[in-house]
């Protein structure tokens, strides 16, 4: 894989960081959405917000996007957010209740 931008420091909040060391699935799960963050796949957001983040990758933009499975909504959740701060300082992994 190659990553079409710098995450800077990676982080993800406590929620997050919970399931990831309760459930083996759902941190395989996250590390495959940071992937596909870091690769330019936007994954579930609309037509609208994946141009906005294409853009962002060339104007020094917040990247946000979002990765849904369903496997997970026994845990009260079904989709993660991931975000780059635009100064590429950072890449927060993230439940949507949490921002």
């Amino acid at each position: 894989m190659t990553a079409k931008f710098n995450p800077g420091q990676l982080v993800w909040t406590r929620g997050v960081s919970d399931l990831v060391a309760d459930n083996a699935e759902f941190a395989r799960f996250a590390a495959g959405s940071l992937k596909r963050h870091l690769s330019g796949d936007w994954g579930d957001v609309d037509a609208e917000d994946k141009r906005t983040n294409d853009a962002a990758l060339n104007q020094g933009m917040r990247i946000l996007s979002a990765y849904n499975d369903k496997r997970f909504s026994g845990h009260g959740i079904s989709t993660i957010w991931i975000i780059t701060e635009a100064d590429r300082s950072a890449t927060t992994i993230l439940f949507p209740d949490e921002y």
